[in-house]
């Protein structure tokens, strides 16, 4: 079985960076989680749980490969609820439940070259000092009104993860489905430098909205400035 690392991207066909990263977390039984996922996929565990993520941040500096970044085109907040799988190969990676986003050709170029599910969402994302807050509300397609309203408290750096903090963020493989068929792209970025984070106040839908029930107790939650990343085309498994 293969452990977590960064492959390779030799041919990047998008550079990115995510920046003002929160990561919030709950455990979930696994048998939930592998109802929602396509044959193919197993959902991994880690202290005998499943774990879901919903993740807020800013995109930054995004451009296909060979090309500038486009004014207008290149910075657009982005919330994303994400859970971690392994596949036949025991390869682990990152499988979406939702992407939102503020951009609305992002959106569109995302669902057509990444066979992704994202949503165009009004949203904002602000970090003043140790506090970020992030505002999302869905348009569009699908449950319209779906929101994450979550303002945050940043912590001091980690000096070192910890086995959790590593087994939830530092995932270097997406997978999605393409014509029916089970497909990965790898991502190359270096490992993110985290701090400590409080949720001071959390009001969202958008892990019912892809299928959950309702989350309980309060989130693990992580922070960090971010990462630049380089994105390699789907290649189906």
């Amino acid at each position: 079985m293969e452990t977590t690392r960064a492959p390779r991207v030799a041919q990047p066909v998008m550079y990115q960076t995510w920046a003002d990263m929160t990561f919030l977390h709950w455990r979930y039984p696994a048998a939930l989680i592998q109802e929602l996922l396509p044959p193919g996929l197993t959902a991994e565990e880690f202290d005998g749980s499943a774990w879901v993520g919903l993740t807020p941040f800013l995109m930054k500096d995004v451009r296909p490969r060979a090309l500038p970044p486009l004014p207008g085109m290149s910075r657009f907040p982005e919330t994303n609820v994400r859970t971690y799988v392994r596949d036949g190969r025991g390869r682990d990676g990152l499988w979406f439940l939702s992407l939102d986003a503020g951009l609305l050709p992002a959106v569109l170029a995302a669902r057509a070259v990444y066979a992704l599910p994202y949503y165009w969402a009004g949203m904002s994302v602000r970090v003043a000092g140790e506090r970020a807050v992030y505002r999302s509300r869905r348009r569009w397609p699908g449950r319209e009104g779906a929101r994450c309203h979550a303002e945050v408290e940043l912590g001091p750096s980690m000096d070192e993860a910890d086995g959790l903090a590593r087994f939830l963020t530092e995932r270097y493989r997406l997978f999605t489905v393409v014509a029916g068929r089970l497909a990965t792209a790898e991502v190359d970025h270096r490992p993110w430098p985290l701090r400590h984070a409080r949720p001071v106040r959390l009001d969202q839908d958008l892990l019912q909205a892809g299928g959950l029930p309702a989350p309980g107790g309060e989130p693990v939650a992580h922070a960090s400035p971010g990462v630049r990343a380089r994105i390699g085309m789907w290649s189906l498994v």
